[in-house]
């Protein structure tokens, strides 16, 4: 069986060196035209009526004048040409058009917090950000998948090609127990629990499966009570004296009504074997694809670190009655 040719067609400078030739109604003016020589025109044609396999111009005549085959190249050519040229102007506006609106995924603490940041930064500027929030694994594939434009997520592996993710900041853990519980007569977690019950992120969420590693890296069997997917609830029932939890402090900020009933201590106030607990902690990282929206991911990168930096670790760090250094971890330039 006969294979198949793929068939062969002419670029764009082909086309409009053709288009210029009839245009100019002669080769040498359409060199002039498009400031190559004459013979440059000349090997332009010829390639055509190799590809397209018909003659384009007849040179019996003086000046060479287009044959049917030819004039029909040029009316395509014109509609093709006009064509490409609307396409790279509307490809180029998505980054420089006055209104461009860009959809920014963010996990639902960050959003709740430096959210209203954000969007009064950029308000006035050249960009419309609409904002959503999520869990990290949804964000994440919603950025794949090109239904957000932008996301801030804790996932710091760039598993997709061509899409960046830059370290916004890192938080630390800490341990939220109720306003009146005395906690300095209790050493282990697990003790802990044997007196007021873990209440406890899912393990669906990211924050969920970062607890349950630490737990299980410090071989803490903790019985699985409450779960919460949002940070809410769960710091409703320790507000309430029913139990307690281990989340952030952006986490709990974004429920900040509740601070008046909460005491927020370090992992390192509890000990096994004599020895204090290590911390952990969660890094921010603001995900984009390379080479789009100009310069708006540098932008909002920058916006995003001040803000944490200079003003939503502060507050955190004051209401909670922290040093601004325990909230907002110093970051490896």
């Amino acid at each position: 069986m006969k294979e198949s040719v793929p068939e062969q067609y002419p670029d764009w400078d082909l086309l409009a060196s053709w288009v210029a030739v009839v245009e100019a109604g002669s080769i040498s003016d359409a060199a002039s035209r498009l400031a190559i020589s004459q013979a440059g025109v000349s090997q332009r044609i010829k390639a055509l009526e190799t590809i397209l396999d018909t003659t384009l111009l007849d040179r019996a005549t003086r000046p060479a004048r287009p044959t049917a085959a030819g004039q029909r190249l040029f009316e395509h050519a014109t509609v093709l040409l006009q064509g490409a040229d609307q396409m790279v102007e509307s490809v180029r506006n998505v980054t420089r058009a006055k209104r461009a609106v860009v959809r920014l995924g963010c996990v639902d603490s960050f959003a709740a917090t430096i959210g209203p940041i954000i969007i009064k930064a950029l308000a006035g500027t050249s960009h419309q950000i609409r904002l959503w929030s999520g869990i990290t694994p949804a964000l994440d594939g919603q950025l794949e998948a090109r239904q957000l434009d932008m996301a801030v997520t804790t996932t710091g592996l760039a598993l997709t090609p061509g899409i960046r993710r830059q370290k916004l900041f890192s938080e630390p853990y800490f341990v939220v127990l109720p306003k009146s519980f005395e906690v300095d007569r209790f050493t282990t977690l697990a003790d802990l629990s044997r007196h007021l019950q873990l209440i406890r992120y899912s393990a669906r969420s990211v924050i969920g499966q970062h607890v349950d590693a630490y737990l299980a890296a410090n071989s803490e069997n903790v019985e699985r009570t409450c779960e919460f997917d949002a940070t809410d609830p769960m710091l409703s029932l320790v507000a309430a004296g029913l139990g307690f939890a281990i989340t952030t402090p952006l986490c709990v900020w974004q429920s900040r009504h509740y601070v008046p009933e909460l005491r927020v201590v370090p992992l390192s106030a509890f000990s096994r074997h004599g020895r204090p607990y290590t911390g952990f902690s969660r890094s921010f990282f603001l995900a984009f694809r390379e080479n789009e929206l100009g310069h708006l991911p540098t932008d909002l990168y920058d916006l995003l670190r001040r803000a944490y930096e200079r003003q939503v670790s502060r507050d955190i760090a004051k209401a909670l009655s922290l040093n601004p250094e325990d909230v907002c971890l110093p970051e490896e330039q």
